[in-house]
């Protein structure tokens, strides 16, 4: 498999893709199928949002390992009317029986990642199918019971396994065929990994979707679907939870304020905490706001080596201070504020890395006596990015965090695996840790919803990706892949990868970005080569209308009218 895809990159350079034109929609979605039943609302004359809630009933069925009505979402919403830009929360919260020691042995040491992960013990409330209602009450054009049409009959009527599913079943194996619904669905009757091609039906999402049509979140609430899932969870055969029945009953998507930052001539807005990649991305495009960037090569190796660096000091400030601000004070005001930004930009040195930068001192900080804690353990999400014939936009984000969530199945569906996404060490060398577990809580997120606008507010693109905690960094990129060196979406997704998590500088295995390596080394950098399983999602005004491009190293694509 790793062979493959290396393969498959290698060649993207030299086999550039077009990019999707589209004079009056289009989406961009991370399966053919999803976004097939997106452009079919659109062109029944529904808005972006009403495309969205038909997209993310797809993906739940047809990429389960990345997203699902199970997990949650964070969306952005343009209105083209309104003139205004809405964030939409629906991520998972804690069960109120969670503490800060959910994740630690009984020697007081953390878990390993799948030993916390797999089971009902990290399953959050689920969050996706509220969080779709509240922006739809609020945006919606088309009734929300005609929404599910196309994912209902897929279910009922089957759909292929893809290749990318496929491999993702075979790789997950000994996991995934824990719990006996999951391997029922997800394997043959002899054992072996459901293959590419096999038509797969799925009777039970069928029924669920039917409920959530009729009953619209309220399904998931209460009732014989929130009671499957509260029995999956505590009855799970591996690493049982304690989710209970008013857990689900008292969950509810939030409206939150859009994090904006202005990037030379554009505003661009993205997610606030309880996510960290408005933020984040903010900061990376501040500090690189001090240099230079449209007259240097895309693959050379001084934008590589600014980028990494931008990135690293973001993240060295993530780490520390971003959590649930509903619970922990988060200085967002303080962490953006443009001489702050200055101040950290000074720190940047052209020609040296610095591979471990401290957390700043932002004005109105809130993080005094914390502990930083620089756990990236996101991993099954996919991306969402919508312009309707209004122009209206959606940029949604959802996710069951690791590939198939809690590999635990309930009423036909995945159920997440977020709680995995706080910190398993609830204090480190006697100091609080800011994304720690608590009831209620919210974990920290990288998702990276972002929305741009013109100096005339006018919509100039939507953008987003899956990839965990890299998440972050490939939206960074892209974003000045498309706005300071004018690459069209596709050959801005085309780019090979150059980012950080925090620690070493990380390169694209198999493209441009690997060649970087002997340069950014001689720089001072630890360099890291890896595979950078991206998922962008871009669409970009531009040839009389829109131009989307979709990330060939899942199976999104970007189709329009």
């Amino acid at each position: 498999m790793r062979l493959l895809l290396v393969l498959l990159l290698l060649v993207l350079p030299a086999a550039a893709r077009e990019p999707a034109t589209a004079t009056r929609q289009m989406v961009a979605a991370a399966h053919p199928l999803a976004a097939e039943a997106g452009l079919a609302v659109l062109r029944r004359g529904g808005g972006a949002i009403d495309a969205a809630v038909a997209v993310q009933a797809v993906l739940g069925l047809v990429e389960p390992q990345s997203s699902g009505i199970g997990g949650g979402a964070f969306i952005l919403h343009w209105s083209e009317r309104a003139r205004e830009v809405s964030a939409w929360d629906g991520r998972e919260t804690a069960p109120a029986s969670a503490t800060g020691e959910l994740f630690l042995r009984a020697d007081g040491t953390p878990m390993g990642f799948h030993e916390a992960a797999v089971g009902g013990r990290a399953v959050g409330v689920p969050g996706a199918v509220a969080v779709l209602d509240e922006v739809h009450r609020a945006h919606g054009m088309l009734p929300w019971e005609e929404l599910f049409g196309d994912a209902i009959a897929l279910a009922r009527d089957g759909f292929a396994v893809s290749p990318r599913l496929a491999a993702a079943i075979a790789a997950d194996r000994e996991r995934l065929s824990r719990d006996p619904p999951a391997r029922a669905y997800f394997f043959l009757p002899d054992g072996s990994p459901l293959p590419a091609g096999h038509v797969v039906r799925n009777e039970a999402y069928a029924r669920t979707l039917g409920a959530i049509a009729r009953d619209r979140s309220d399904a998931l609430a209460r009732g014989p679907i929130a009671e499957a899932i509260v029995a999956a969870v505590r009855g799970a055969a591996w690493n049982p939870g304690g989710m209970a029945a008013e857990d689900l009953a008292g969950y509810r998507a939030l409206r939150r304020d859009p994090v904006c930052t202005v990037y030379r001539v554009w505003r661009i807005c993205g997610m606030g905490p309880p996510s960290s990649g408005g933020v984040a991305v903010g900061q990376i495009l501040g500090l690189l706001g001090h240099f230079d960037l449209a007259s240097l090569d895309p693959r050379g190796e001084e934008a590589g080596h600014l980028l990494a660096e931008a990135s690293r000091l973001a993240f060295a400030d993530r780490n520390l201070y971003l959590a649930d601000s509903d619970v922990v004070r988060v200085p967002v005001r303080g962490l953006l504020d443009p001489g702050y930004l200055t101040v950290r930009a000074q720190g940047i040195d052209r020609d040296r890395a610095t591979m471990a930068p401290r957390a700043g001192n932002p004005p109105w900080r809130e993080g005094a006596g914390r502990a930083p804690d620089a756990q990236v353990s996101e991993h099954g999400t996919s991306h969402v990015s919508i312009v309707d014939a209004a122009g209206n936009a959606v940029s949604m984000t959802t996710t069951v965090e690791d590939a198939f969530g809690a590999r635990v199945m309930a009423a036909g569906f995945l159920l997440n695996n977020q709680l995995t996404d706080f910190s398993f060490r609830p204090e480190i060398g006697g100091r609080a840790v800011a994304n720690r577990v608590e009831p209620g809580k919210r974990p920290r997120s990288s998702m990276s919803p972002s929305l741009v606008f013109d100096e005339a507010g006018a919509l100039v693109a939507v953008v987003g990706s899956p990839g965990g905690a890299r998440i972050i960094s490939y939206v960074a990129q892209a974003l000045v892949a498309l706005l300071d060196w004018r690459l069209d979406p596709q050959a801005a997704i085309d780019l090979g990868h150059v980012g950080t998590v925090g620690g070493a500088t990380e390169l694209e295995a198999g493209t441009h970005a690997e060649a970087l390596r002997a340069a950014l080394e001689a720089r001072g950098h630890t360099v890291a080569v890896r595979e950078m399983t991206s998922g962008l999602q871009a669409i970009l005004r531009g040839g009389g209308g829109w131009l989307g491009g979709a990330d060939r190293r899942r199976e999104g694509v970007a189709l329009g009218d």
